[in-house]
């Protein structure tokens, strides 16, 4: 199970700069401007060969005066539920305010590891002024500069030794984990009690009932895989939290312990911002796709151009991937569910797709020498060679050129597009490097 820390604190903290540091991205807008965040903040952070999860909270805060604490304690609350570790982030150089007090006594009521970070020490000089924030009864503070980079490492140092380790998870070796992911409401649980013809997830019309990630083995009809269902019960007092927060959280798990995500679209509603979250989740981590729109029933016009035109759309919005298989469902009347299952299931195969070297040589070849790489300041560039990496997460491919630094990504396009066309590759995502020959 791969860990998930989550970096809370009041707004203009420098939460979006740690979470840059930490990922070695410049994902999110750093602002001087309390509240800038907005996208959704999430990536990988790996530090002396352990690689843990990192969100940073500040992107799902709703800025406006009335809701602006109120939001920013339910991000909170959320993430202690759902983070194995926190870094609470307070500024040095303003010291220590109301909302730092109200978040630590959040904090403390959990029984999670808290790491006390304060940022901003950029000089020095204001390194006696940490000493206001053992008030917070969170342990020592770790003085850092989050822009700088100074104190970070003795950080995460800390961070890793607190971490539970990665334990090999023996129990679903070999066995294809299929999870189904979606926003609030889509349908999620209704899908599963379709498959294991039992209520075992609570379904119902509130929007975001589910709890924990449960894997359940299905072992009927041929088939025998895991489902990783985010499912169990809402406890009644969290009915107000922040959904999207919420549901993007509850996804990284479910997503980072599969193989092939089933990814739930509202056929009532189209494909909206958060399924694109949901969905830009699943590239990130490389895993197979498969979509289903559920709620087809609903739907009153069933033609073939009202399918078309949802099916473009959806593609459209997901490009450049588009090569994943799109099903139209209904888990409440039990139409085309078995056709989920079995979809997945190919694309778990086409995940594992082993392609001869021979065979590769002999398909593309031709077509690189029919359409060659464009020359660079008159150098032609040449690939003369093609093989596939064995025991990779996902097929990867190696072409050999004289100069592949002169190769770009347009180019890598089209090879990874005729790659798709000459082998069954749908829904999994691919690899495509250049090397020397």
């Amino acid at each position: 199970m791969a860990n998930l820390v989550a970096i809370v604190g009041r707004p203009n903290v420098g939460k979006s700069t740690l979470f840059n540091r930490l990922t070695n991205s410049r994902q999110a807008i750093v602002s001087e401007e309390a509240g800038t965040t907005r996208d959704r903040q999430y990536g990988k952070c790996e530090w002396n060969g352990r690689e843990f999860s990192v969100v940073d909270t500040g992107g799902w805060v709703v800025n406006s005066d009335d809701v602006f604490e109120e939001e920013i304690r339910k991000q909170v609350l959320v993430a202690t539920e759902e983070a194995d570790l926190v870094l609470f982030l307070v500024d040095i150089k303003n010291g220590l305010t109301d909302w730092d007090e109200d978040v630590a006594a959040i904090l403390r009521r959990s029984k999670l590891p808290v790491v006390l970070v304060a940022n901003k020490a950029d000089d020095g000089k204001n390194l006696y002024d940490q000493y206001e924030f053992y008030s917070l009864g969170l342990g020592d503070p770790f003085c850092i500069s989050a822009s700088t980079g100074s104190g970070t490492g003795d950080l995460l140092d800390f961070v890793v030794s607190k971490l539970k380790t990665d334990e090999a998870d023996d129990t679903y070796e070999g066995i294809p984990r299929f999870a189904v992911v979606g926003r609030p409401n889509a349908g999620k649980s209704s899908l599963i009690n379709a498959f294991i013809g039992e209520d075992r997830n609570i379904v119902t019309e509130i929007a975001g009932t589910t709890r924990d990630s449960i894997y359940t083995r299905y072992d009927k009809f041929g088939f025998d895989f895991y489902l990783v269902d985010t499912a169990g019960i809402r406890r009644k007092n969290k009915v107000t939290e922040d959904l999207e927060f919420y549901s993007v959280m509850r996804s990284i798990r479910a997503i980072e312990n599969s193989d092939v995500c089933i990814l739930m679209i509202d056929a009532t509603r189209g494909i909206e911002a958060q399924d694109m979250n949901i969905f830009q989740l699943i590239q990130k981590n490389n895993k197979s796709l498969v979509v289903v729109v559920n709620k087809w029933d609903l739907v009153e016009d069933k033609s073939q151009e009202v399918i078309k035109t949802f099916e473009a759309a959806i593609r459209n919005r997901m490009a450049p991937f588009v090569d994943f298989p799109i099903i139209f469902a209904s888990a409440l009347t039990k139409q085309r569910i078995f056709k989920v299952l079995e979809t997945a299931k190919q694309v778990y195969l086409n995940r594992k797709a082993k392609i001869g070297t021979s065979k590769l040589n002999e398909v593309m070849l031709p077509i690189i020498e029919m359409t060659p790489p464009p020359s660079v300041k008159g150098k032609y560039i040449k690939i003369k060679y093609v093989s596939q990496v064995p025991d990779t997460q996902i097929p990867t491919f190696i072409f050999y050129a004289n100069l592949p630094q002169y190769i770009k990504e347009p180019y890598k396009r089209f090879l990874e597009n005729k790659l798709r066309e000459n082998w069954t590759l749908t829904g999994t995502p691919i690899n495509v490097f250049v090397r020397q020959k």
